[in-house]
Parts: C-alpha cells; sequence; structure tokens
C-alpha cells in the first residue's frame, strides 16, 4: 500500500515508496479452532458467551475473578481445554507473563499453546524477545503431521515468512519470506492466512522491481476474505491507477466502504480528497475526529481492533491533522485560528516526518 505513488492530476501526493523496507510487521493471531464441534467444545463456546454477556452486568474484575475460578474447577476435574482457556484469557486481557506460564505447562499437549508461545518469544510478549525461540516454535506447528495443527500451519507460515523478513530469529531473505507467504496465502483460500494475501499485496507493491498486478490480485483476494488493511489499499490503487485501470468511483467506494469500518488511512486519504475537491466544511468535521484519536492509546487500540498496521494508522492520523490545519490556517469551513493550526502541524509532523515533509512541500509550492 504504501508502494503506490500519485500523480500530479490525482491528488497530489508523492507517497513513500520503500517504507515497506522499515515497516513493522505484527504476527498473525491465533486462528480459529475447526475441532471445536463436540459437546466439549460447546461447554467452551458458552463459557465464552457467558463471559461477553456477563460482562455488561459486572465490574470487569470481578468478572475476570469469576471466569478464572470456573476455568480452575473445571481444570480440577481434568478439562485438558480449559487449561488452554485459562491461557488464552491471560493472553487477551494482557496479563501476559501468566499466559506464558500457563502455555510453557501444556505445550507438549496443546498445538495452540505452542503457536502463541511462538507468538509471544517472537514479540517479546511477558518475556524478554527471543525471535530464535519463537521461530523454533512456529517451525514445530509447520512440521507437525498432527491433524489438530493443520488449522495453525497457514497462520505459522505467515510467522515464519515475517521472520525471514525482517531477519529476526531467521536468516534475511525475502524471496524466503515470499515463498512462505505464497504458502501461507493458498492461492486465496479465505481459510488460509488472510493476513499473508494482504501482505503479499503490500509485498509486491513495495519490492524493487514492483509488481503491481501482483499487488493488486492479492489486496483484491484478501479484501474478499474480509480483510480491511487490503479495501483501504484496493481504493488507492484504483485511485492512482497502479496495477489496474485507473477508476475513481472504484476508488471511492472502496476507500469510503474501508473508513467506515476503521481504516484510519483510508480515512486520512478521503480528508486529502474532500480538501482537493473544495469539500471544505466536509474535510473539517472528518479531519478533526481522525486527528483528535489519542496516538498513545487509540494507534495500538485501532490496531488491535481492525488488524491494521500501525504505521498506516499515524500515517492517516497525519495527513488528517495537517489538512485540519489547513483549513484552520486559511478559515476553509471553519473560523481562522493560526494558533490551533500550528498544534496541528506539529501533530502532523510528530506522527509522520517524512509524510508532512512531502505535504509542506506542497504547500510552499502552493498545490495545498
Amino acid at each position: 500500500m504504501c508502494g503506490i505513488e500519485s500523480t500530479e492530476d490525482s491528488m497530489g501526493l508523492k507517497e513513500d515508496t520503500h517504507c515497506g523496507n522499515r515497516m513493522k510487521l505484527t504476527s498473525e493471531k491465533l486462528p480459529k479452532n475447526p475441532f471445536y464441534t463436540s459437546q466439549g467444545a460447546a461447554k467452551n463456546q458458552k463459557f465464552v458467551q457467558w463471559i461477553k454477556e456477563k460482562n455488561d452486568h459486572y465490574n470487569h474484575a470481578n468478572l475476570m475473578d469469576k471466569a478464572l475460578q470456573i476455568l480452575k474447577e473445571r481444570i480440577t476435574k481434568g478439562d485438558a481445554m480449559a487449561s488452554f482457556l485459562r491461557g488464552q484469557l491471560y493472553f487477551e486481557e494482557g496479563w501476559y507473563e501468566e499466559a506464558l506460564e500457563q502455555f510453557e505447562e501444556i505445550k507438549e499437549k496443546d498445538h495452540q499453546a505452542t503457536y502463541q508461545l511462538g507468538v509471544m518469544y517472537y514479540d517479546g510478549l511477558g518475556t524478554a524477545a527471543n525471535a530464535e525461540k519463537g521461530v523454533e516454535y512456529m517451525k514445530k506447528i509447520i512440521d507437525s503431521p498432527c491433524p489438530k495443527a493443520r488449522h495453525l500451519q497457514f497462520a505459522a507460515a505467515y510467522n515464519l515468512g515475517r521472520a525471514h523478513y525482517e531477519g529476526k530469529g531467521a536468516k534475511r531473505s525475502y524471496e524466503e519470506a515470499e515463498r512462505l507467504w505464497l504458502f501461507a496465502a493458498d492461492n486465496g483460500n479465505p481459510k488460509a492466512s488472510v493476513k499473508a494475501q494482504s501482505i503479499l499485496g503490500l509485498y509486491y507493491s513495495t519490492k524493487e522491481p514492483k509488481e503491481l498486478e501482483k499487488a493488486f490480485y492479492w489486496h483484491s483476494e484478501a479484501c474478499g476474505n474480509g480483510n480491511l488493511e487490503s479495501q483501504g489499499a484496493l481504493g488507492l490503487m484504483y485511485f492512482y491507477g497502479q496495477g489496474i485501470r485507473q477508476d475513481t468511483e472504484a476508488a471511492l467506494h472502496c476507500l469510503r466502504e474501508a473508513a467506515e469500518r476503521g481504516n484510519v488511512y483510508a480515512q486520512g486519504h478521503l480528508v486529502e480528497y474532500y480538501y482537493k475537491m473544495k469539500f471544505f466544511t466536509k474535510c473539517v468535521a472528518f479531519s478533526k475526529r481522525i486527528a483528535d484519536y489519542d496516538e498513545v492509546h487509540d494507534i495500538p487500540t485501532i490496531a488491535q481492533v481492525t488488524g491494521c498496521l500501525p504505521e498506516f494508522i499515524s500515517r492517516g492520523m497525519a495527513m488528517a491533522s495537517f489538512y485540519y490545519a489547513r483549513c484552520l490556517q486559511l478559515g476553509l469551513g471553519i473560523t481562522k485560528d493560526e494558533a490551533t493550526a500550528q498544534h496541528y502541524y506539529s501533530q502532523a509532523c510528530r506522527l509522520n516526518p517524512t509524510l508532512s515533509d512531502e505535504l509542506h512541500a506542497l504547500l510552499i509550492h502552493q498545490r495545498i
């Protein structure tokens, strides 16, 4: 997505075509377990549903205490799945040290615990980062002949590809990363790693030489499988005619849908579009809402909820902050306020200095 360049007759913004080389990827979330079809699995599903229903009526801390007590009783009765559920509950609450201890205890008997340990050691959750150990656990999943590990293998391959891409815990090799991501993407299979499908779209749009037709294909596959990052990427590719014939109507459709679903990078580009089209009132209302996100707390939360990469969330916020500042500076769609404008210019620069410099250069040349 960051590899897409605009032209002068589109939005006037030149994208950073090499940001993929410094981009921080994120781990694949634990895939859903298809073996949850037995009576015990139904019980586990009811337990999860019970937590969701009670969350509205009980203090969260008290609810967690009650849930952990129930799980402890089930573990005492020999319920093996309850041991994993306790570890997963710790994990989702951010109690990573407790989660790590629980997963370590059951890793020889539970492939999901092994997978989560791979993520935690690689990312340094609840322990010092140990990429080599994280890679070792992911390889165990990929190499396992056990049918119960099969649903984890696409995700593990994505994570192993990430390790080769970043050169952490494995030899840096873009070719090996590509091979593993192609395996994980499984020709667009919705039951495979949709994250790998999206990352392939990003990879092909940032590698040299670029392969934009492949990038468009993989973003299309990922978007069709529900990936929000790729939906925004498709909007930009349609807008700039990258890998596909330029189609402004299709671009705006993708960007608006992605923005409505919480893609902040798509939101930032819509702010820019509204400004360029002189829809200043709309630009101001939309940009202020995005610019006022809390960069410390909201970026990680948005990334967790949407699956979008934090780097692009911050870029979308920077873009919105800059255009809101410009409207304030010139009094477009809002009362002129140069002091507040300076605050938002500074915020844009803090969020993404490179993007802010590019926008400032356009401002100097009176193209904004």
